[in-house]
């Protein structure tokens, strides 16, 4: 069957319990593999059997438990979303005005008659108008039989309200059960009010958690000039189509991705690459959409536009990975689900303990309202989206791109991290360095030969000694009977002539003799050359040698990961001698070399055999098996290459830098999880103790529940605030 992934708005989400409602609901039915919903961003990723059921029964499903359901992005939702805030905010301003001759009038103000009916009056649209959401939320949650956050302050504010309205209008009624009647309207007004200027400060405090989203839109062209019809016209972005010739000038953004096709300049790419040095380019060279062209006009040819340019496939991973779930957060998932009713317990408990054992009913309310009201779930359910979609951002706004929340957690945990020599210690550009010939074969014959065979070859290794030929302007033979041996080299027919070209276990297998140049190819081997050995007929005749550059900042990056108490393993297919030198240069201690491309996956596996975390850093392509293989696979992008399924973490540009700043950034971010969930639960384990009346019990004061309704507005934003501390942290830097 075929498994679909869709992401949609869900709408009313308030807390960790409907997070939990909802997943339930559509994780349980038939058909949906997996259902994930984050509270911070409002949204639901599904993967489904398209086959045995639709987006749109998915849909109907979290309706009908008492949610929206809505597409994303969806026309107008801007819009009505500005609507939506501009009703909460005149809620806010309606209870707050009233709330303040209330208070006034029930704590400063010495008792007279039909003071108690004011109050009454004043209070009345502040619960019933301005709180209406809260009770409106309740009613849907309980006609499908689920509680959350809106059940406890409808619970909460409706007893205060209801009560101190029977003690206005039917006094009688709390004399009969033995109790003076006590009216509690200062405290149902304040909370709504508190609740309500919460949730507008936790709104706006959970946008700027998408702020590095935007930051990278923001990045983006407006507009291009493109040549239709033989004249240049200027365009909205989204108008531009493949194949469209696009016009540059000098010190503007380019709008979307392509190849050059006339004009020179250079290209500020360090949006992309992280380097500030702006790249030369020319005929032929791909360009990026949103680097800035720096001086020089040019055009090029559209490639790539509207959702496949890289710009936006950035965007896409960053947003979804920032919507998947961290498994930290099933922790509070947990204890969510089991939250509203243990807390609802706790204030019935608290209330028939006061009033049937203490015969207190007055201070039974009270604490009753108090432990509804300051219970907070919501802290606990933003606690882990919150961090991880500001982690998240951040990485992206330096070249790091986390898949998902399981990958950003699992990364500070890496205990060993395997690099690929060829291509991510070093630039995999690979150049003939050494033709070197015995047996009165010249160099230039060697090099013939070689060339000649390795022309069907698409080794990079090979390539380099084509290009060196070609260079030298050296005439290649045709090939016959091509062989490929994967991981030791090939042979071909070459003018009648049996050609090995490889390393020396190709020879060997072939029982050609070694010896007259193994002392001269085990001192090229020392110096971090790969040698290639080459034989005709039988005998060795010649040697040829190919250098990789190393890196810019390689070994100040994997210095840096030695810092971090990570074990560094540097993993190739060169001989011993070769794979040692360039360890050397770079300052790594432990080598895995003459390992074939089809035994890296295993050679991870064995390393996972001890327990430990190990990771593995490569190109994303060759390496792909040993990436997925690892505990977290990182790839190094290609610039334009961002969406590398194999990969957990994709590194834009060619700064290994990048690999122990993505450690450091897991690291921080889940500190700030921690930090999170410790705040919410502390909170909760002393508030609601203390709300309950423990310490009235011992003689000291009662809370009162105004004080309450604060602390549980500000706890989840204090939460979210903690989370935006992240936006200043830069992972690249080192002190």
């Amino acid at each position: 069957m075929t498994t679909d992934r869709a992401v949609f708005r869900v709408e009313g989400l308030e807390c960790a319990s409907c997070v939990g409602r909802v997943e339930r609901a559509v994780g349980g039915l038939e058909g949906v593999n997996a259902a994930s919903v984050n509270l911070a961003t409002g949204e639901a990723s599904v993967a489904f059997e398209s086959a045995v059921i639709d987006l749109e029964q998915i849909k109907a499903r979290v309706r009908a438990i008492g949610f929206g359901a809505c597409e994303l992005p969806r026309e107008g939702a801007p819009e009505e979303r500005a609507g939506e805030a501009k009703v909460a905010a005149l809620r806010l301003a309606v209870a707050a005005a009233l709330s303040v001759p209330v208070v006034v009038l029930s704590m400063f103000v010495s008792p007279f008659p039909g003071r108690d009916w004011i109050v009454f009056a004043l209070t009345t649209p502040v619960v019933l108008w301005a709180g209406w959401p809260f009770f409106h939320g309740a009613w849907a949650a309980l006609r499908h039989g689920m509680a959350d956050m809106n059940l406890l302050i409808a619970l909460g504010t409706g007893t205060a309200y209801v009560t101190s309205a029977l003690a206005v209008i039917a006094p009688g009624l709390w004399r009969a059960i033995g109790q003076e009647p006590h009216v509690f309207f200062e405290a149902a007004a304040v909370i709504i009010t508190f609740i309500l200027l919460g949730r507008m400060l936790e709104a706006r405090a959970k946008g700027r958690t998408s702020d590095a989203i935007r930051h990278l839109l923001g990045r983006q062209a407006k507009t291009a000039r493109v040549l239709r019809d033989g004249e240049e016209r200027e365009i909205p972005i989204a108008e531009v189509r493949v194949d469209d010739l696009v016009a540059v000038r000098p010190g503007e953004k380019i709008p979307v991705d392509g190849v050059v096709t006339e004009g020179r300049s250079s290209v500020d790419e360090s949006m992309i690459s992280g380097e500030p040095i702006p790249v030369e380019k020319g005929p032929g060279d791909e360009v990026i959409g949103a680097t800035i062209n720096r001086m020089g006009a040019f055009q090029f040819r559209a490639t790539r536009v509207g959702s496949e340019t890289v710009l936006q496939q950035i965007v896409a991973l960053v947003h979804e990975a920032q919507g998947s779930k961290a498994p930290i957060a099933r922790l509070a998932d947990v204890i969510a689900s089991y939250f509203v009713p243990s807390v609802v317990t706790v204030a019935v408990a608290s209330l028939l303990l006061w009033w049937l054992l203490g015969g207190q009913l007055g201070i039974g309310i009270i604490a009753f309202v108090s432990v509804l009201i300051i219970a907070c779930p919501c802290a606990l359910g933003l606690a882990t989206p919150t961090a991880i979609m500001v982690g998240m951002g951040r990485g992206a706004e330096s070249g790091i791109l986390f898949r998902s929340g399981e990958a950003l957690e699992m990364a500070h945990r890496l205990r060993t991290l395997v690099f690929d020599k060829t291509g991510t210690i070093t630039r995999g550009e690979p150049s003939l360095e050494d033709a070197i010939a015995v047996d009165g074969e010249s160099e230039e014959r060697v090099l013939r030969l070689a060339a000649s065979a390795e022309r069907g070859s698409e080794h990079p290794i090979g390539e380099a000694i084509v290009r060196a030929a070609r260079e030298r302007g050296i005439d290649l033979s045709d090939a016959s009977h091509f062989e490929a041996h994967g991981g030791h080299g090939v042979e071909a027919m070459i003018d009648g002539r049996q050609v090995f070209v490889g390393n020396a276990r190709l020879l060997e297998s072939r029982d050609i003799d070694l010896a007259p140049l193994r002392g001269r190819a085990d001192r090229l081997s020392a110096e971090a050359k790969t040698v290639i050995w080459l034989a005709v007929d039988g005998r060795a005749v010649g040697l040829l040698t190919v250098a990789d550059a190393i890196r810019d900042h390689a070994a100040e990056a994997l210095g840096a990961l030695h810092g971090e108490g990570v074990e560094v393993v540097m993993l190739t297919g060169d001989s011993q001698a070769a794979a040692r030198a360039c360890a050397e240069r770079v300052g790594v201690e432990r080598v895995l070399a003459e390992v074939l491309p089809s035994q890296k996956a295993e050679t991870i596996r064995d390393l996972q055999g001890n327990g430990d975390r190990v990771g593995m850093v490569g190109d994303g392509i060759n390496d792909a098996p040993a990436l997925a293989q690892a505990d977290v696979g990182f790839a190094i992008g290609s610039g334009t290459d961002v969406a590398i399924e194999s990969a957990d973490v994709t590194l834009i540009g060619e700064d290994l830098r990048t690999v122990p700043a993505a450690l450091v950034l897991s690291r921080r971010t889940m500190r700030t999880v921690r930090q999170n969930l410790f705040f919410a639960f502390i909170y909760n384990v002393l508030g609601i103790p203390i709300a309950a009346g423990v310490l009235h019990v011992f003689g000291g004061p009662l809370l009162n529940p105004m004080i309450a309704g604060a602390a549980m507005a500000m706890s989840s934003v204090s939460v979210v605030t903690n989370s935006l501390r992240l936006r200043g942290f830069d992972p690249m830097r080192r002190d």
